[in-house]
């Protein structure tokens, strides 16, 4: 049995969750150690329950884990353990980083300067054009957005990156072969071809409600800073930003209308003191001291006009006028 599905056997035995597979390969070095170790020597980890060890020894679902080899080989699924050194540090310095990554696509170093831009699968004309407008922006400056690919803010987050040339990477709260929602199938195909499809969940994964506050750490883990555009007080964005500040990561929301269930999200996180976005280079600033030559934030420059002009502009506003 090669190493690769001692891996993902680790991955599937009942109970054993990132933080306990840490400790176990911390002590034990590999998984193939941990599935040869006995009963005893298992006990002897700080922090390791009997009924954990036990299911370890028990664990008989080897063919389960030769299908989803066979999915993976078919499928050009690449699986990268966090001792790899293809695993993104970013996500490595998380406490209850996954052990293995299931990824379609290429993850690339430069995105380490990611964006992560989140909101609402029921968004409003103003949180489109925003997120459009934002993400665009955000791509054509070099930055990866990440996303979680859900209908909504978080496919067109990925779609502006993809018509500005630029990377996007969607993360999956079921396994890399399920697209969800099924629509999305080809978006995930552009993605796979500008960036990639991660998941911690070996392919056959059925979209699990349970699984995608899982999911939404991996989002914010793999980004420099969390945007969240629109969204309810009871949306999953919420979950994403709390990860984010859990992470040390920035927080970031687009103002809305106090009238609108939509914005009511994003209101709330900035009366938290998440920073307010009015604009892309409210994000390029805050993130500045970050990037290490990476990209300079630049001062937008006011714009000449004439005297008509000006009192055209001035006239002007982002809602209806009656005359």
């Amino acid at each position: 049995m090669s190493d690769i599905r001692y891996w993902i056997g680790l991955s599937l035995v009942p109970d054993v969750g990132p933080v306990i597979s840490r400790k176990l390969l911390a002590s034990m070095g590999s998984p193939e150690n941990i599935f040869s170790a006995g009963l005893n020597d298992l006990l002897t980890i700080n922090g390791l329950s009997s009924k954990i060890a036990k299911n370890i020894k028990s664990f008989q679902q080897w063919d389960q884990v030769e299908q989803k080899v066979r999915v993976i080989e078919r499928q050009g699924i690449r699986v990268i353990e966090v001792s790899s050194p293809d695993y993104p540090e970013v996500l490595r310095e998380l406490p209850d980083a996954p052990i293995i990554l299931y990824m379609k696509g290429d993850y690339q170093p430069d995105d380490r300067f990611g964006i992560a831009i989140v909101g609402s699968r029921k968004h409003t004309d103003y949180g489109e054009a925003a997120v459009l407008k934002i993400a665009g922006e955000l791509s054509s400056a070099g930055f990866t957005i990440i996303s979680g690919m859900a209908r909504g803010i978080d496919s067109l987050a990925h779609k502006s990156a993809l018509s500005s040339g630029g990377r996007t990477i969607a993360v999956f709260g079921t396994g890399p072969d399920v697209c969800y929602p099924a629509e999305n199938k080809g978006l995930m195909e552009k993605i796979t071809g500008s960036g990639c499809v991660i998941s911690e969940f070996p392919p056959g994964t059925i979209p699990n409600r349970e699984n995608f506050p899982r999911r939404n750490r991996l989002i914010s883990g793999l980004s420099l800073g969390v945007l969240v555009v629109e969204a309810t007080v009871d949306s999953g964005s919420l979950i994403t930003a709390n990860y984010a500040l859990e992470q040390n990561k920035e927080v970031f929301a687009l103002p809305g209308n106090i009238t609108s269930v939509a914005s009511e999200g994003p209101n709330r996180l900035i009366k938290q003191g998440a920073k307010i976005v009015l604009d892309t280079e409210d994000i390029i600033e805050e993130l500045a001291p970050m990037l290490r030559g990476f990209i300079k934030a630049k001062k937008s420059r006011p714009v000449k006009m004439s005297e008509e002009e000006n009192s055209l502009c001035n006239f002007m506003t982002r809602e209806p006028k009656y005359v």
